[in-house]
This record gives C-alpha cells, sequence and structure tokens, in this order.
C-alpha cells in the first residue's frame, strides 16, 4: 500500500504553486509599503502560551490543538494561529524597547485539527501582521486597510469589511449578564455547544454558525460601550471612511478567540461553500502583559491563503504566466549541443529563464516542448550557425528570426 498525505493536508505542485509564490509576493510587497518587517517564529510553541494567550474556552485550545510531548516531558503545541507566537517573540527579544512602533508580518502554516470542508484544512497557512505601542484608532485603521488593500490588488472582487467593537473586560462583563438574561430562556433551543458556552463565555454563543436564528433581537454590545470604547470605535469608522475603505457594522461579530478588546473585523467574500469568512482580527491591548511582558498595546490580522487562492479561482481572476521561461535552447548535433550548455549557463548567470532538452528528442518534439513552456525565445544552433559564432533567434510571438552573435546574445533577449 503506497503512502498518502494526511488528512487536511496538500501538495503544492508545480502549476498551482505559482499561484501562492504570487500571493505571497503581493503580501510581502504591500507590507514593505506599510512598512511592517518580517518574523519568523517557531512552528511549535510551549503549550501553556497558548491555553494563556488564545484563551482556554475557545474552540482552538478546547478541540483543534497538536498538542504533544517531546522527550524532555515538555507539552508543546503546533502553532495554531501567529499572534501568540508574534507577542511571545516581542516579549522576550524586548522589541518593546524600541523607541518606535513595532510593526512585523509573517507567512507560513498553521496547525488545526478541524473537521474537513471547503477552505478548510488541518495544515493551513497564513499571511498576518501585527502592529504593537499604540491605542490610537488609526492604527486599527491601517491594519483593516492593508488586508482590504491585499485583496483588492491580488485581483479579489467583492470583498467586504464587517466590523465591530467587543469593548474592554469591564465592558464585556457588564454586557455578559445582558446577553445571559436573553440567551437562558432559550437554553434548551441552543446546540450543545451554545449550551456549554453560557457557562464559560456567553459572548462567543453569538458567533455560532447553526443558531443564528435564535439569537433574534439579541442585545448589542454596542449599546454597553463606555465613553473610551466608544470613542475608539467611532475614530475607527471615520478613519476607515476617509481611506474610501467599505465597512459594514455587525454588532454580533466577536472572532473566536479571547485576546480581543475594542476593535475586532472580519473580512468576507462568498464563492468556497459555506464558508464566507476569508480573514480578520482586531486589536488586543492586553495580551502582552497576560504573557508576561509590560502592558503594551496591540493590534493585527490573519489572512487566509488557502482561501485566498480558492477565491481567485472561483473568480475566474487571470494572472499572468506566472512561471515564464524566456528562452528555449536548440543544438542540432553534439558540438552545437555542448556549445548550448555554455550558453545556456551564462544567460542564467545574467538573470535570463532559459530550458534545454536533455532528453535526445528530436528538433520537432524540443519545439513542442518549447510551446508548452510558452517561451518569449527559442534560440536554435547547427553546425553551420557554429561555425560563424551565431544562434538563430526566433521571437515567438512576432515570429521575426535574426542571427545573434554568442556574446550579444543575453544582451538582445534582455532587450
Amino acid at each position: 500500500m503506497g503512502f498518502q498525505k494526511p488528512p487536511g493536508t496538500q501538495d503544492f505542485l508545480p502549476g498551482s504553486v505559482e499561484k501562492w509564490q504570487f500571493v505571497e509576493s503581493k503580501a510581502r510587497d504591500i507590507c514593505r509599503r506599510f512598512n511592517f518587517r518580517e518574523i519568523r517564529t517557531p512552528m511549535f510553541e510551549m503549550t501553556e502560551l497558548y491555553k494563556r494567550g488564545v484563551g482556554e474556552t475557545t474552540d482552538i485550545v478546547e478541540k483543534e490543538m497538536y498538542t504533544f510531548t517531546d522527550r524532555g516531558n515538555r507539552s508543546l503545541t503546533l502553532r495554531p494561529e501567529g499572534t501568540a507566537g508574534a507577542v511571545r517573540a516581542y516579549v522576550e527579544n524586548k522589541l518593546y524597547g524600541e523607541p518606535d512602533l513595532t510593526k512585523l508580518y509573517y507567512i507560513g502554516p498553521m496547525f488545526r485539527y478541524e473537521r474537513q470542508q471547503a477552505g478548510r484544512y488541518r495544515q493551513f497557512h497564513q499571511f498576518g501582521v501585527e502592529a504593537l505601542g499604540a491605542v490610537d484608532a488609526a492604527l486599527d485603521a491601517e491594519v483593516i486597510a492593508l488586508g482590504y488593500t491585499f485583496y483588492s490588488e491580488v485581483g479579489l472582487k467583492d470583498v467586504r469589511v464587517e466590523i465591530n467593537s467587543v469593548g474592554t473586560p469591564a465592558v464585556r462583563a457588564a454586557f455578559r449578564e445582558r446577553l445571559l438574561g436573553f440567551l437562558e430562556p432559550k437554553r434548551e433551543l441552543l446546540c450543545k455547544d451554545c449550551q456549554s458556552r453560557m457557562e464559560r463565555n456567553p459572548l462567543r454563543v453569538l458567533d455560532c454558525k447553526n443558531d443564528q436564528h435564535q439569537f433574534e433581537g439579541a442585545p448589542s454590545i454596542l449599546d454597553s460601550l463606555d465613553e473610551e470604547c466608544r470613542t475608539h470605535f467611532e475614530a475607527l469608522q471615520e478613519h476607515l471612511t476617509g481611506m474610501n475603505i467599505p465597512y459594514y457594522i455587525n454588532p454580533r461579530l466577536v472572532r473566536g478567540l479571547d485576546y480581543y478588546t475594542h476593535t475586532a473585523f472580519e473580512y468576507k467574500a462568498e464563492g468556497i461553500g459555506a464558508i464566507d469568512t476569508i480573514g480578520g482580527g482586531g486589536r488586543y491591548n492586553g495580551l502582552v502583559a497576560d504573557i508576561g511582558g509590560p502592558d503594551q498595546p496591540g493590534v493585527g490580522l490573519g489572512l487566509g491563503l488557502e482561501r485566498t487562492v480558492m477565491l481567485l479561482e472561483s473568480q475566474g481572476v487571470q494572472l499572468d504566466n506566472l512561471h515564464q521561461v524566456d528562452v528555449y535552447m536548440v543544438g542540432l548535433g553534439e558540438a552545437a549541443d555542448r556549445e548550448v550548455t555554455l550558453l545556456l549557463h551564462n544567460l542564467r548567470l545574467r538573470g535570463i529563464s532559459a530550458e534545454r532538452d536533455y532528453q535526445g528528442r528530436k528538433m520537432k518534439a524540443q519545439m513542442k516542448s518549447a510551446d508548452r513552456l510558452q517561451v518569449r525565445f527559442t534560440a536554435i544552433l547547427g553546425d553551420d550557425e557554429l561555425s560563424r559564432g551565431e544562434i538563430a533567434l526566433k521571437n515567438m510571438a512576432t515570429g521575426e528570426q535574426k542571427f545573434i552573435a554568442f556574446d550579444q546574445l543575453a544582451d538582445e533577449i534582455l532587450k
């Protein structure tokens, strides 16, 4: 019996991986323009980091983490999300000592033991950013704008932004009592998960995908905001409006992580089955202190790259040839074949993408290979051309062909 990839994982093969490279390249370019710097953290951390940072009552910690005990009898967990590890690195490496904001981004795999469905995998990939050191609502708006710009520039259409304020711990404590008063008469009508959440974290009941019809008329946390929270939320809306970022207020949006304060937001789009959330984030003013650092505020986002690529495909977004080969070289005869090897290497050193045949195929088969690669040029070298120190270079778009001296071949292609 042959080996197969584990359930919930993928092989990214040539032909599709180029889409991932395009998406990742766009993310890096946008972060450069927004002045976020890359951070790379371990793919596993101490389990306690996620229990404390993500929250022990979240689905991630309760049901979805890949946790194991290593040979030193330490409990470790494959990272289920990026923020806790990034904030741990921020604290451990004392980045809070820098005079300016700390603005970080990361791209990489995350791991959750989830039920498999369209756009959801057990090893999945996220592009995330974290901005630490300021409470200004303009920073929240910048992070939201960064994500919206990413989706726009990769070519996705009809991506919408939903925002909410989840207040502070004090605000949520007061709202909790109002919400429980509304939910208690409906307890037996709710799913098992909701009944369990009512005891530990009733705000997350509103995040249930199965029982939304039961929440008609539920109290809104926006009615419980204090002056500080209300001012922050209004400022966020002013900044988004000023940047022409379209948004909708969703008072039931709470996100699935316990560390959020003030701003919570999601990006949504249709086209990948029942799932419409493709990314999200929020502010987490207490997280740094919770994991042992100074009381520094932060805001961030995480965008699912699987869902981004799936939407590109479902929306029929046409990408340019992402693996462009510039020239295919053909050598006719042993001496010409040896010279092609040298010319090929020199072209590559000049930054030109070049390929040749290594299977001893006839010229017709080699030209078919060039067509499949959609090359810009073919370069054919026979004995006559070799004796003159020239090669026949054909522009595949125009059909024009001319003879080029060996030492001018790279310059001619680069033109």
